[in-house]
């Protein structure tokens, strides 16, 4: 499998774009993917930048339903004119950072014919499974973080039923791909354990202290490599580090095979 990373919070180049959000571009079994397409249309100016033809793209995964993940959905509709994009039917509900801040997804975009709509489970070919895990039980409480979602007209804290995960079965392997982890990552890694985990851990505003190891030493108990990025946040990443030694970090213009 190979990985390049489109957009995220940090770049490996000084040549490749940032931003918070992230977007990355996966070849796995003859299948060329996109999953999230960042905040703006910099995952598209990087793309070119970085040789990866978004026409080809043979479909597209939006992780879930906020700004920094799916800000860029229009543009790769432009870009690409064929490819699907899969996408949790809760998607375009309206969610909030706070009880101000929209952070949700232009709306006006829920029309196109391009969306596939998803539930608990959807396989979309040999070995590309998406998951929601809303039926699951979450042994550990990550909260809701402050986020909130619009429902029959009242705000509520997020459960984040609109968040779904990638799982690459490959060779033997079981390679999971996650936006945010906003159901926890410490859940995720419960309920699926994969061989290699790729994608953000939601703990930029986790001080950094006895907690945040607590969860390190966890993760680090299971013999998963861990490569992660965006929402995770730089000063938790270099904390947990010292106790997971298989924590990495990818950035815009990573190029990873796995």
């Amino acid at each position: 499998m190979k990985l390049i990373v489109l957009t995220e919070n940090t770049t490996a180049d000084a040549a490749i774009g940032c931003e918070h959000g992230l977007s990355l571009y996966i070849e796995t079994g003859g299948k060329r993917i996109l999953f999230d397409m960042g905040q703006t249309a910099l995952f598209a100016e990087n793309a070119q930048k970085l040789c990866v033809d978004l026409a080809r793209i043979d479909f597209a995964v939006l992780s879930h339903g906020h700004y920094d993940h799916g800000g860029g959905l229009q543009t790769f509709l432009t870009c690409n004119t064929t490819a699907p994009v899969f996408l949790s039917r809760y998607a375009f509900e309206p969610h909030f950072n706070g009880t101000e801040k929209h952070i949700g997804l232009d709306t006006a975009l829920q029309s196109s014919e391009r969306l596939v709509l998803t539930g608990e489970t959807h396989r979309i070919a040999d070995g590309l499974t998406l998951f929601s895990c809303n039926e699951r039980t979450r042994p550990f409480d990550f909260g809701s973080a402050n986020l909130h979602v619009m429902q029959n007209g009242a705000l509520m804290p997020e459960d984040f039923r609109h968040e779904q995960y990638l799982l690459i079965e490959e060779n033997g392997r079981r390679i999971l791909i996650s936006g945010c982890s906003h159901k926890g990552i410490l859940n995720i890694m419960e309920w699926f354990r994969p061989d290699v985990l790729i994608g953000g851990f939601h703990l930029m505003k986790q001080p950094c202290g006895d907690l945040l190891r607590s969860y390190a030493i966890r993760l680090n108990a299971y013999p998963t490599a861990y490569y992660t990025c965006h929402c995770t946040g730089t000063e938790q990443y270099a904390f947990m580090r010292g106790t997971m030694q298989r924590l990495h970090y990818i950035s815009a213009g990573t190029v990873l095979k796995i």
